[in-house]
Parts: C-alpha cells; structure tokens; sequence
C-alpha cells in the first residue's frame, strides 16, 4: 500500500485506539479489540448498504438472468459481498492484523477463502430467515452477520493473517 493509505491506516488506528481504555485493556488484547472495531464498522456499512440496496435500489422481486432467477434479498447479498470484501480486507490487513508475516498475496487469499465460507454461511441464512421464516430481509441479513462473526475471527485470527 501506499503512502497515503498507509496514513489512513495509521489515523484509523489511533481513533480506535483512543477508545482502548483501562477497563477494555482488562479484558481484551489490543489486537482482538482493533479487529472488533474494524469488522463492527465493515458489518455496519455492510448492512446500510444491503438496506439501501433492498428497500430503495433494488425494484424487482426476481432478477431473471435467462438462466437463473435471483430473488432481490440475494441480489443485494451479491452486489454488498465484492464491495465489504475489499473494504474488510484493508481494515483487517492495515489496521487489525498488522504485521502478519505472510505477506498481501498470502493473507488476501486466505481472506478471500475464510470470506467465501461467511458468504456461503449468509446465503444458507439468507434463504432460510426469508424464504422459510418469513423474517424481513435487512433484518435476517443482521442476524446472519452476527451468526458469521465467530467463524471469521477465529479463521482471520488464527489463519488469514496468521502471526501478526
């Protein structure tokens, strides 16, 4: 990365920082606690965008594409994942885990694999929550955030960015 995104990392790295107080230091490792912020942010950006997307952008109930048929709750999930991808993948690499000794290639296709696993968790919710629960579809898509949270940690933590 360069110059000026390594500036961005930086000052993003001291709000988060800043917000790292005794009784956080307590309980959380500073690094648990940067990959906290990050992911919370790209899962919070994550779901305005698929909100916007669903409600305001997306006026089809089903997309035919001439060979599949795609409901607008996956539409958004497809059109948010490439953009979340990008945005988590710099937070994590710049700000989080920095230092990982296995290098941008390395690590960014490992988040590339451990991400692919979270969106293959989110459809599976997806179509479960809206299909079959009949739950709204922002709403379902918050509680399959929260359900892909654990197993993106323990991966980026102990395999993505391994070592940092």
């Amino acid at each position: 990365m360069g110059v000026r995104s390594m500036k961005l990392a930086d000052r993003i790295t001291q709000i988060i920082d800043f917000f790292y107080i005794k009784p956080i230091r307590k309980v959380l490792p500073v690094q648990t606690f940067r990959y906290a912020a990050c992911g919370g942010a790209n899962l919070v950006f994550n779901w305005l965008l698929y909100a916007l997307l669903y409600d305001v952008v997306l006026g089809f109930d089903f997309l035919n594409l001439g060979f599949v048929y795609i409901s607008r709750h996956i539409a958004a999930l497809c059109v948010t994942f490439p953009i979340t991808l990008l945005t988590g993948y710099w937070l994590q690499s710049r700000v989080s885990f920095v230092g990982s000794p296995l290098g941008d290639k390395v690590s960014g296709v490992r988040y590339l694999i451990t991400t692919l696993g979270s969106l293959a968790i989110n459809y599976v919710c997806l179509k479960l929550f809206v299909e079959w629960c009949g739950v709204h579809a922002p709403v379902a898509q918050v509680i399959t955030s929260l359900i892909t949270v654990v197993y993106s940690y323990l991966l980026q933590k102990h395999w993505t960015f391994r070592g940092a």
